[in-house]
């Protein structure tokens, strides 16, 4: 007795979509294709641009450097420091000191100059920490004057008129005969030309690094920190732990650009290393009129800041003035500064941190075959 095949249809189901998490955009991606052809040429900048033309744009890429900084703690960790002055300070000094004391080359002391500045932050965040809101802010000042009254006694590096680098320690550092033998560049130039590519370098990385940290879980946590640290602290974020780690970081990276803004000087003393002017009340004007908690603002600020102190720096105290007026302005009016308003209003973001959950393509399932 003969049985017939029987074959079951083949049935398929679509499965439930995948989803993702993304943060980046169509926009973002461009831009950073974008950012690096603007670094190769900011890079190309020494090599046909005047010795004047590349002092302003080392002068805005180490501003830049602080405000990021400053910008991390304040606008991401909610630590308003008014002494980072101090990591400006120590970096500087500790340049000098490793160079006139053990004549170590400018560049490796420049790194060194950032670990030294982290150190000293260790025993600072032990105070400070203890310390909340406008507490913090007068804590971090007044541990930063301290710091400047410190070095105004190291009379081994001048004492409070302060002391000037050894003309052939700027000569002679790593990089500066290859421009001189095989590019043609004077030593003036040269030494300008290479605090220049370590300050573009140092900016890229700050810029890099804090972009990484802001998408990751621990970016999460600092926002979480900044918003309500209580409720942070409930769902398991290490607050104290985190606010630390920014604060040593944001103290290795400023420390190794004030080291590059005083290597470029050649000259230091304790007024003018630890003014809290020139190396915080500026920077926070930065961050403040270009957008605090974005990394785009301290970028839009800084070409504010500069166009304004180059067109109103004449005017004496009226420069001061108007710097004080258009932040009074901006906060009135923009209270997320500038770059918040064109954000807030044109959707635009450059370096989006927001996650955003993306559906993704579909998976297909077979199931059933043939069967005898």
């Amino acid at each position: 007795m003969n049985s017939k095949a029987t074959t079951l249809p083949m049935t398929s189901e679509l499965s439930a979509p995948r989803w993702r998490v993304e943060t980046r955009t169509r926009l973002s991606t461009a831009f950073g294709a974008i950012a690096l052809i603007a670094l190769v040429i900011l890079a190309a900048v020494p090599f046909f641009a005047a010795r004047g033309v590349v002092q302003d744009l080392f002068f805005i890429l180490t501003m830049l450097v602080l405000a990021q900084n400053w910008n991390l703690l304040a606008g991401y960790a909610g630590l308003i420091s008014v002494g980072q002055q101090l990591f400006v300070g120590c970096g500087a000094y500790a340049l000098f000191g490793f160079v006139i004391l053990f004549g170590l080359d400018p560049v490796l002391a420049v790194l060194l100059a950032g670990v030294f500045a982290a150190i000293v932050s260790i025993p600072t965040a032990f105070f400070t920490f203890r310390l909340y809101g406008p507490y913090f802010a007068i804590g971090t000042w007044v541990i930063a004057e301290v710091g400047r009254l410190l070095f105004a006694q190291w009379k081994m590096l001048g004492g409070g008129t302060g002391t000037s680098l050894p003309r052939e320690a700027t000569r002679d550092m790593v990089g500066v005969g290859f421009l001189k033998d095989w590019l043609g560049m004077k030593s003036a130039a040269a030494a300008d030309a290479l605090t220049f590519w370590l300050a573009l370098v140092l900016l890229a990385v700050t810029i890099l690094v804090f972009y990484r940290l802001l998408r990751s879980r621990h970016g999460l946590g600092l926002a979480a920190v900044r918003d309500n640290e209580v409720a942070a602290r409930a769902l398991g974020v290490d607050a104290r732990r985190m606010k630390a780690m920014v604060y040593v970081m944001t103290a290795f990276l400023t420390g190794i650009c004030g080291a590059l803004i005083y290597l470029q000087k050649a000259r230091i003393s304790p007024d003018a290393a630890f003014s809290v002017t020139d190396w915080t009340a500026y920077v926070i004007f930065i961050v403040v009129i270009g957008g605090i908690g974005t990394i785009e603002g301290p970028i839009l600020g800084v070409i504010i800041f500069f166009l304004m102190q180059n067109v109103l720096s004449s005017y004496g105290s009226w420069y001061l003035l108007m710097l004080g007026a258009l932040a009074i302005v901006t906060m009135l009016f923009a209270p997320r500064g500038l770059w918040g308003l064109i954000s807030s209003r044109t959707g635009i973001e450059l370096f989006p941190v927001r996650r955003m959950l993306k559906r993704g393509p579909s998976q297909q399932k077979t199931t059933g075959g043939p069967h005898d």
